[in-house]
């Protein structure tokens, strides 16, 4: 089985697209089978090249990048999918995670954090970029924020508000260092709070806890 991630790149703007691919041309493991130029030819080129992680732009033409999100998920398309955007806004990054997005980038994201995105999302995880973290913990700590019904799975698991925390820095790709920096504890603590939500949610590994959060809304 080749371990070639196959990529499609889809942006309305070719310099966005010639710097991704000059981003991507020196890694041996990554190949970009195909470009799109809006959202329609999206479509096509990942019907027609079935790669395994679709790039795409929010704002395009003839379909936005969350119409073309949804439209895959529609038919059943498990390609991997990362949002690249120019926006932060909680609107964008909530409506990309409800349409099936695997991962939410930001175009000024760092070429280490472009392919961290892109391995992690390939290997099945989750990724999204910067300060969105904070975005996906308000959602999930803020309970006058509807959400759907299947999220009272997080009350019945008696899932702490730390804990809560923790899972949605976990989806964004972060480490136990790293969501230590995050939420001024020690690593030692991140580490139990981390072991102690997977423990509640029966999950062996991320992948798991990724598919969990995502069939029970915990997004």
């Amino acid at each position: 089985m080749s371990n070639i991630i196959r990529v499609v790149l889809a942006d309305d703007h070719v310099f966005v697209r010639d710097g991704i691919k000059s981003l991507l041309e020196n890694e041996a493991n990554i190949e970009v089978v195909g470009e799109a130029i809006d959202g329609a030819d999206a479509l096509e080129v990942v019907a027609a090249s079935k790669p395994d992680l679709l790039i795409v732009d929010i704002r395009m033409p003839n379909l936005t990048g969350i119409e073309v999100v949804e439209k895959l998920r529609g038919e059943n398309n498990n390609v991997k999918i990362i949002m690249l955007s120019m926006h932060e806004s909680e609107e964008y990054v909530l409506k990309s995670i409800k349409a099936g997005a695997d991962g939410y980038l930001l175009k000024g994201s760092s070429k280490e954090e472009f392919l961290k995105a892109l391995h992690t999302v390939a290997a099945g995880g989750k990724y999204f970029s910067g300060d969105i973290s904070s975005i996906l913990i308000s959602q999930l700590t803020n309970s006058s924020t509807s959400l759907e019904p299947k999220q009272s799975l997080a009350d019945e698991m008696m899932i702490t508000k730390r804990e809560k925390e923790i899972l949605a820095l976990l989806l964004s790709g972060k480490g136990n260092k790293e969501i230590a920096e995050a939420l001024d504890i020690s690593k030692r603590t991140a580490e139990v709070h981390r072991f102690n939500l997977m423990k509640k949610l029966k999950v062996k590994n991320l992948m798991e806890l990724s598919n969990k959060a995502t069939e029970y809304s915990l997004l």
